[in-house]
């Protein structure tokens, strides 16, 4: 085997088959990434049994073949070499890598050992790339963390047949963002997948500059699977079994009692006032016709608050809320306004979950693309 290639588009092709490679690895093969070099291109892949990549290249190619080397000292080499092509060749059980007069001699692993890459059938779609890696950036910091219940560490992707929505929930808060979705049938109940939010959030960086994102979802079968593909980049993702919790109802079908803020106003408030808090306790909001005044009281008797500007539609409303929660919520709105809606309970000291969605100005309409739902914390009496 031997090839030549331009040195930058191999380099973000080994990265990215090796980006979403697990740190460590208790297979040493699955450290690393295949080179399968054919006619008049090179495949670069990578595959953990969980997640794969695979991305195809031009290059020059003197000899057809196929080689599986270390994909992290790879990936290093080829962001330093010092030319604008770089020639790989295969030489007994070693790879060459030379650029220039840099050389390199990287050891092989038994191809034959590595497990084929899974080959994804069944309903396809497209979305925009950049506003799918947007939705996924708003929904996924809503998921939990918590290995113990593995259905709410994923972001669920629920497909209609004009619409795809992102879910993701911790228990404590609910992100929801719609995307307009173009393919072939769904059922009348839909298609649901639940993909793993780690490997959600990288992949949705990887395609972010993409205008047009094909998703292949597999489910069903033994082995449920989704592939997103784009521009010769592919990557598949085991999903996650199990039922993602009805979370969708919990939204308010009405919310007429809510607040209008600055949502820069609000986070950097927030921000201030919580400085005297300690971890995961919670800050005060009160709203009323006057605005949006915070409170917070921390150890040593230390003591914060804070008046912004709001305006208020219906009932005055005191609630007590996670601060990194609700910056969480803030900033993924991506607009000027963010409006406030209040929920209420039959108990006046437990209020209903806050609903925070995007307004482009301050008497305007709510967007209702993306919604967040926060539940406070019970009132501090």
């Amino acid at each position: 085997m031997k090839f030549e290639v331009n040195k930058d588009v191999f380099s973000e092709a080994v990265s990215f088959a090796v980006k979403l490679l697990p740190q460590r690895t208790t297979l040493p093969i699955l450290s690393g990434v295949l080179i399968t070099v054919e006619d008049d291109a090179a495949t670069i892949s990578s595959f953990d049994y969980e997640v794969s990549a695979k991305t195809k290249v031009g290059a020059s190619v003197d000899s057809p073949g196929q080689v599986l080397v270390s994909g992290r000292l790879l990936s290093e080499i080829a962001q330093r070499l010092p030319e604008d092509s770089v020639t790989l060749s295969l030489s007994g059980t070693s790879v060459s890598v030379v650029s220039g007069s840099a050389k390199f001699s990287l050891a092989t692993m038994p191809v034959e050992e590595y497990p084929n890459l899974p080959e994804v059938e069944g309903l396809s779609g497209s979305v925009s790339g950049e506003e799918f890696s947007q939705a996924v950036g708003q929904v996924a910091p809503a998921a939990s963390r918590d290995d113990v219940t593995p259905v709410i560490t994923g972001v669920l992707l629920d497909v209609s047949s004009s619409a795809l929505v992102m879910m993701a929930t911790d228990r404590y808060r609910v992100a929801a963002k719609e995307l307009s979705w173009s393919g072939g049938s769904v059922a009348a109940d839909g298609l649901q997948a639940l993909i793993p939010s780690r490997t959600l959030a990288e992949i949705g960086k990887t395609f972010a500059h993409t205008p047009n994102l094909t998703i292949t979802l597999s489910v069903g079968g033994e082995r449920e699977l989704v592939a997103f593909s784009s521009d010769q980049r592919t990557v598949t993702t085991l999903l996650i079994k199990g039922s993602f919790p009805p979370v969708q109802k919990l939204f308010p079908e009405t919310a007429p009692d809510y607040a209008v803020v600055s949502t820069q106003d609000l986070i950097e408030a927030t921000r201030r006032v919580a400085l005297v808090l300690e971890r995961e306790a919670p800050l005060r909001y009160s709203f009323s016709a006057d605005g949006v005044a915070l409170e917070a009281l921390g150890s040593d008797q230390a003591q914060a608050s804070e008046e912004i500007n709001g305006h208020l539609v219906g009932k005055e409303c005191v609630v007590s809320l996670k601060p990194q929660f609700l910056i969480d919520g803030l900033a993924a709105t991506h607009s000027e306004f963010v409006r406030i809606s209040f929920t209420h309970t039959d108990n006046p000291n437990k209020p209903g979950p806050v609903l925070l969605t995007a307004q482009k100005s301050q008497d305007g309409d709510a967007s209702e693309g993306y919604r967040y739902l926060l539940q406070p914390n019970l009132l501090m009496r």
